[in-house]
């Protein structure tokens, strides 16, 4: 059911209005003026919700990147440690001085091994090859920590 609402128009705007209501549909013009009007509360609002939503989900997501960089570090660091355990003094001190880091899979020395690692844990594309750039340094930052715990704990008794 239709409501009457009464509104209220400055005599300009109601002296003009007077001279061409026979071309306008006056009731129709406000319907469709506060329609909307009121459409672009809400949807102002529903993007408010979305924005506090959205930011709820980038924290979220932020949170669990940090995670899942802490794991890789520390599966690096597992590595490393590992690694060094078993490997040969020689390669011990190339790993200690071992700065190649932008190019990991292409070292002479490392480079298969990281390469195994980074297939095993998952930092590799298993179609083309193609390592994850980011996660791979996390890793092998922690595969350093881990080789340089290892060293150490066991050069003051070499």
């Amino acid at each position: 059911m239709a409501k009457r609402v009464t509104v209220s128009i400055p005599d300009l705007l109601h002296e003009k209005m007077e001279q061409w209501r026979e071309s306008f549909n006056l009731s129709k013009m406000f319907q469709e003026a506060v329609a909307d009007a009121i459409q672009k509360k809400e949807d102002f609002q529903r993007r408010l919700r979305e924005d506090r939503e959205m930011g709820e989900i980038i924290d979220r997501l932020k949170k669990e990147k940090a995670r899942s960089e802490r794991n890789c570090f520390d599966r690096g660091r597992d590595d490393g440690f590992n690694w060094a355990r078993s490997a040969e003094y020689d390669d011990l001190l190339y790993g200690l001085s071992w700065k190649g880091q932008d190019n990991v899979l292409r070292d002479q020395v490392l480079g298969p091994y990281f390469f195994e690692r980074a297939v095993k844990n998952g930092l590799v594309d298993e179609q083309d090859g193609t390592p994850n750039e980011a996660y791979l340094r996390v890793y092998v930052d922690g595969w350093k920590k881990g080789l340089a715990e290892f060293w150490d704990a066991v050069k003051d008794k070499l």
